[in-house]
C-alpha cells in the first residue's frame, strides 16, 4: 500500500503542471482576498503556504493534508492590518474523531473600510463600504507512516458597495513526510471553484485557482529549518511589462529598448515562482523567522528605492499552552506594510490541568 501511494503522489507532482487551468495573474480574478496568508508563521517565511508536519493548527488552512489528530481542540485567532486600513482576521479551531478524522473550521474576514464614493464625472455619491468572508472546513488523515492527505471546503462571500456576490471552493493537498519529520514535501490545489450568484447577473469571473509544491528540510543537530515554495506552476510566464521601469524606456538617440538576453528572462521567470525562507527554533520555545518573495519584489519595489521589498521578517514564542507570532512583511519601501499577529492555544491543557 506505501509503495503504491509514493508512485501515486509521484505521479501527480510531475503531471500536475501540465494540468490545463488559467492563470493566477493579478486582476483576472475574483476573490483574491482567498490568496492571502492566515499566519503570521507562514507569512515570515514569505509565502502563503508551508509544508512542515508539527502540528501547527495556522498552516492547514493553507495546506489541508497537514491537519493531525494531535491539533485536537486547539484554537488560533490572527490579525492582520494590512494596509490602508484594511483589517484581515482569522478564526481557527480542531476537532479530532477517531473514525471520521481531523477536522479544522475556520472563519476569514476582510474589512476594507468606509470611503467616499463617487460616480464617473466625479460627483460624490456618499460612502461606500466593503468587506468579504469565507468559511472554511478542512479534513486532513494520515493514511502511512510517510503520507497524508487533506482537503478543504469553502464558502465564500463578498460585499463590495452595492455588488454582491457568493460562491464555493475547495483545495486538495497531499503531503509525503519521513519518520523523523525532517523533511516534508506537499502538493496543493487551492481555490478550485466557481461563483454561485456573480456581482452582475450571467457574468461569471474565475476563481484565483493556483498549484502549489511546498518543501522544508529541518536538520538533524540544528534547530534549523529551511523552507522552498514554488508558486503558480499551472503557468510558466508570470513577467509582464512594466513602462515605469528605466530599463523598459525607448533610447531617445537610438530609437531601441534594452531588453534582458534569454537566459535573464528565463531566471527572471524562474525565480517568480519560488520563495524561500528559514526558521530557527530556540529552546523549542523562540523562533526567529525570515523570508524573501523574489515576485512581490519585482512587482511592488520602486525603481528609485528598492530597500526590502519582498523581505518578511517575524518570530515566535512559546508560553505554556499559548503560541505567538509576529511578522513584519515589507511590500514597498516608504509604505505602509502589513504587520501579522496570530495567538495558538491548545484547549487541552485546560481540560488536563482540569
Amino acid at each position: 500500500m506505501s509503495k503504491l501511494l509514493r508512485i501515486l503522489f509521484l505521479g501527480f507532482l510531475c503531471v500536475a503542471p501540465y494540468l490545463p487551468v488559467s492563470a493566477q495573474i493579478g486582476g483576472d480574478h475574483t476573490y483574491k482576498f482567498l490568496t492571502l496568508s492566515n499566519s503570521a508563521r507562514i507569512s515570515g517565511l514569505g509565502g502563503n503556504a508551508l509544508a512542515v508536519m508539527d502540528n501547527d493548527v495556522t498552516i492547514t488552512l493553507a495546506n489541508p493534508s497537514l491537519i493531525t489528530p494531535e491539533m485536537h481542540n486547539k484554537l488560533a485567532l490572527s490579525y492582520v492590518n494590512y494596509m490602508t486600513g484594511n483589517n484581515v482576521g482569522f478564526v481557527m479551531y480542531s476537532r479530532s474523531f477517531s473514525k471520521a478524522g481531523s477536522f479544522v473550521a475556520s472563519l476569514q474576514f476582510n474589512d476594507y473600510g468606509t470611503t467616499q464614493g463617487a460616480d464617473a464625472a466625479g460627483n460624490k455619491t456618499g460612502e461606500i463600504t466593503a468587506s468579504e468572508y469565507a468559511l472554511t472546513v478542512g479534513w486532513g488523515r494520515t493514511l502511512t507512516d510517510h503520507f497524508s492527505i487533506g482537503a478543504n471546503a469553502k464558502l465564500i462571500y463578498s460585499h463590495l458597495d452595492v455588488f454582491n456576490s457568493f460562491g464555493i471552493a475547495v483545495d486538495v493537498a497531499g503531503s509525503y513526510f519521513t519518520k523523523d519529520k525532517l523533511f516534508t514535501a506537499s502538493i496543493m490545489a487551492r481555490n478550485i471553484g466557481s461563483q454561485i450568484v456573480p456581482y452582475r447577473a450571467g457574468q461569471y469571473e474565475s476563481l484565483p485557482f493556483e498549484l502549489q509544491l511546498g518543501l522544508s528540510q529541518g536538520l538533524k543537530h540544528l534547530p534549523l529549518r529551511f523552507y522552498l515554495l514554488f508558486t503558480n506552476l499551472q503557468r510558466w510566464d508570470l513577467r509582464y511589462t512594466d513602462s515605469n521601469d528605466p530599463k523598459n524606456q525607448v533610447d531617445p538617440y537610438t530609437g531601441t529598448v534594452d531588453e534582458k538576453s534569454g537566459i535573464s528572462k528565463f531566471a527572471d521567470n524562474l525565480m517568480r515562482h519560488i520563495v524561500i525562507g528559514g526558521e530557527i527554533t530556540i529552546a523549542k520555545v523562540f523562533s526567529i523567522r525570515l523570508g524573501y518573495n523574489y515576485q512581490r519584489r519585482q512587482e511592488l519595489k520602486l525603481f528609485e528605492r528598492t530597500g526590502l521589498s519582498g523581505f518578511t521578517y517575524g518570530a515566535g514564542f512559546r508560553v505554556k499552552m499559548f503560541d505567538f507570532s509576529f511578522t513584519h512583511a515589507t511590500y514597498q519601501a516608504g509604505s505602509p506594510n502589513p504587520n501579522y499577529i496570530t495567538i495558538a492555544v491548545n484547549l487541552q491543557e485546560f481540560s488536563k490541568k482540569k
